[in-house]
């Protein structure tokens, strides 16, 4: 299950970051001032007691450090590197103020990388419970919530439509972040705490509900989202997709076509992902186009400078709306300029185009990375919805009895994000084995 024999590791898309030496770990833990009531644990989603792991840290106590981190996030290692710890935990830290916030992701990542390096097992499960749970999907919030119930004792299974498990941080966050045997050790970390998993499963296609509501005692969803959202312009069928474009970077960067003009639609991470993909494997301009503004941008703002920094051009207000091609190659982008008017239901101003301000964007290649479609699992299942999600109550319950959901497929408002994903997992863990070993308990007792 775990050999990606066909993954070749471009030089260029090396993760970006060396690791910590154990010297430069030490001085930066003893910059921690160790705070009460810390504002950057506050400031992280699952909650990581971060002063206790860095004391550990300057104390030499790595395994205790490592232990700290996975009792609030089994993906720790994952975590470590692609959180946008700008915005959160180190945007949190008081020494920010000084603007030399403690490196908080980059000593996680010195724990965690010592954890695996030596193969070590910090967890082992608790006692059998005899109780058994499904969950559908191997991304962040399905691997979450299946470590937490594995080490409370219950047996789970999780069936992955993919190949590997690992969901985006295997197949769609770029190497540069995330190396995939990164991800890949966190399964191999869950295997043996005992969760099974069987890849090449997709509920609906190989796997009935009612079926699976037979066999286990609870289900939880962690499907994530669906495909890239289309244009819906003329020549779409000449467009590379975003995921398709980083996933292909990842296990057959030799297979990699790379425009020499290249144009990504789209301002998110994803967006500016594929761009730096593009920049660092050889094309001589990269493009990045928005129909909105700076201001509107969903990826954060390290990302922007990063790519900048990497030579990117970024051209706002800008909307494509024809591709055209010649012989199956693209020749050129047919754009129009956009001027923001209204707010639209996001509270973003909506874009319109300029009357007779279209122009053709020279291009040989043009990558799209508008953002993932809503799940189609609520309506397959016949589940209840808010906004084209599933809606869950506060036990991350969904509309069907012992049928449960998190991640991205139940994030109708706010932003996605890896770790979120995480926490939602790990609270519905803690939410099924709460309902699972209530109901074991005979009437009386």
């Amino acid at each position: 299950m775990h050999h990606w024999t066909d993954a070749v590791q471009h030089p260029a898309l090396a993760e970006q970051l060396p690791p910590l030496t154990k010297h430069e770990a030490l001085v930066e833990a003893n910059r921690c001032l160790f705070c009460f009531d810390a504002p950057c644990a506050h400031a992280c989603p699952t909650h990581i007691d971060i002063p206790r792991f860095i004391k550990k840290i300057a104390n030499d106590n790595l395994l205790g450090s490592a232990r700290t981190i996975l009792e609030a996030n089994l993906l720790g290692a994952t975590c470590a590197r692609v959180c946008p710890v700008q915005e959160l935990c180190e945007g949190a830290c008081v020494l920010r103020a000084e603007n030399k916030p403690i490196m908080i992701g980059r000593l996680q990542r010195y724990a965690m990388d010592h954890v695996r390096q030596h193969s070590l097992q910090l967890f082992r499960p608790e006692c059998a419970t005899g109780r058994k749970v499904a969950v559908i999907g191997a991304g962040p919030a399905g691997l979450s919530c299946a470590g937490e119930l594995a080490r409370r004792g219950h047996h789970v299974t999780v069936f992955e439509k993919r190949e590997l498990g690992g969901g985006l941080s295997t197949y769609g966050i770029i190497g540069l972040r995330e190396p995939i045997e990164i991800a890949l050790y966190e399964i191999e970390m869950l295997e043996r705490l005992g969760v099974e998993f069987q890849t090449g499963v997709e509920l609906c296609r190989d796997l009935k509900l009612t079926d699976l509501e037979e066999r286990f005692d609870a289900v939880f969803l962690g499907s994530g989202l669906g495909g890239t959202t289309a244009l819906g312009i003329e020549g779409e069928e000449h467009i590379t997709d975003g995921l398709a474009y980083i996933e292909q970077s990842k296990f057959a960067v030799t297979q990699l076509k790379v425009g020499r003009n290249v144009t990504v639609i789209g301002a998110g991470n994803t967006a500016i992902d594929c761009a730096t993909i593009a920049k660092r494997l050889g094309a001589e301009r990269v493009s990045i186009l928005y129909r909105r503004t700076e201001r509107e941008m969903s990826a954060y703002r390290h990302e922007y400078e990063f790519a900048r920094n990497e030579g990117i051009e970024f051209r706002f207000l800008i909307q494509p709306v024809r591709i055209m091609s010649e012989d199956g190659r693209i020749t050129g982008l047919e754009c129009v300029e956009m001027m923001l008017g209204e707010r639209d239901a996001s509270g973003r101003e909506f874009p319109h185009p300029r009357p007779g301000s279209e122009f053709v964007f020279p291009t040989d290649q043009v990558v799209k990375a508008t953002g993932q479609n809503r799940p189609l699992l609520a309506s397959q299942l016949g589940l209840e919805t808010n906004k084209g999600f599933i809606s869950v109550n506060s036990d991350y319950q969904t509309s069907i009895s012992n049928v449960y959901a998190g991640g991205d497929c139940v994030r109708w408002a706010g932003a996605c994000s890896t770790v979120m994903a995480v926490e939602d997992g790990k609270l519905a863990a803690a939410a099924i084995h709460r309902n699972l070993t209530q109901a074991s308990v005979p009437q009386g007792a």
